[in-house]
């Protein structure tokens, strides 16, 4: 635990840093896509764990941080090519938030599963976190 604070201490000291001295656009480019990079491998780690079967959890995981990576990257890739209106609209971000979607669904699942219960319960987080998501838009 401590390394884990240790480790977020000294990474805001760099991204503060940088945006310092480098200004928040460059800052936050770079950070988006480390990030993005970073997500991937993560994701490509736990499909070959998964494909090894060596966790019940690495399919789960795949799709999440394989979503992260996508989303994140549309969103670093739409502020590098100078906000295009047309990302803003298009259908191709579902499928990547489709592919987030799925990473939290597994995830519900097995944890699910860990309190030893059966059933699609697991679906009940997934429905009120949409549910919550339409009020907030619906107040906005």
């Amino acid at each position: 635990m401590i390394q884990a604070i240790l480790l977020l201490i000294g990474i805001a000291a760099v991204f503060l840093t940088s945006n310092a001295v480098i200004g928040f656009p460059r800052s936050y480019a770079i950070g988006y896509g480390a990030f993005t990079i970073m997500a991937a491998f993560v994701s490509l780690t736990f499909l070959w764990l998964w494909i090894r079967r060596a966790t019940p959890l690495a399919m789960g995981m795949f799709f999440g941080w394989a979503g992260a990576a996508s989303v994140i990257g549309w969103w670093w890739l739409y502020s590098l090519d100078g906000k295009p209106a047309w990302m803003l609209q298009s259908p191709v971000f579902f499928g990547f938030l489709s592919i987030y979607f799925v990473g939290a669904i597994l995830h519900f699942q097995v944890i699910w599963q860990s309190f030893g219960a059966h059933g699609r319960g697991y679906y009940a987080p997934v429905v009120l976190s949409v549910l919550a998501s339409v009020g907030v838009e619906a107040l906005v």
